[in-house]
């Protein structure tokens, strides 16, 4: 008989499968969404708390992780806890070289630095030359968690996964 601990690490292998529908070089344990597994009433419960509360890719998340986790077994379901709020504090050190390695500057600091959100700059890298002289093209990019940058050195235009 298998016991709850090994159906648990068994829901983790396959929760670690799943990727992050925007950031698809990224899994959503490495973006820090998966809170944990857990057997409820003989249930296995995934949970996940999104990057903002109104992310539109937590349906499709929560579905992906659904799936991957009833080919174990049927009787599955993932539940979505908004507090506490996700921070990118919870991102794995691997998420941040994934993003530099796909052009996206990772977050810089931690959650409390609120500068980016209010369009107080802090030197971003450029992630393609590594250049420190970037400049603010816009606080908003191509999801409410990015701005959008310019390097001045390589001119290429990257985003940045703010600081939230």
């Amino acid at each position: 008989m298998v016991t709850d601990q090994e159906r648990i690490a068994q829901a983790w292998v396959q929760v670690r499968s799943v990727n992050d529908p925007e950031l698809p070089y990224l899994t959503v344990e490495e973006m820090g969404m998966v809170r944990g597994v857990r057997v409820d009433d003989g249930q296995l419960v995934v949970t996940i708390t999104p990057t903002y509360s109104g992310c539109p890719a937590t349906d499709v998340i929560a579905e992906d992780i659904t799936t991957a986790v009833q080919a174990l077994e049927a009787d599955a379901r993932v539940e979505v806890v908004l507090s506490p709020a996700w921070t990118t504090d919870w991102l794995l050190p691997s998420a941040h070289e994934k993003m530099k390695a796909n052009g996206i500057a990772p977050p810089q600091g931690k959650s409390a630095d609120r500068a980016f959100l209010t369009g107080q700059g802090k030197v971003v890298p450029c992630p393609s030359c590594k250049s420190d002289q970037t400049t603010m093209v816009s606080a908003f990019g191509s999801t409410a968690c990015k701005a959008h940058f310019k390097c001045n050195a390589c001119l290429e235009p990257f985003e940045h996964f703010k600081c939230i």
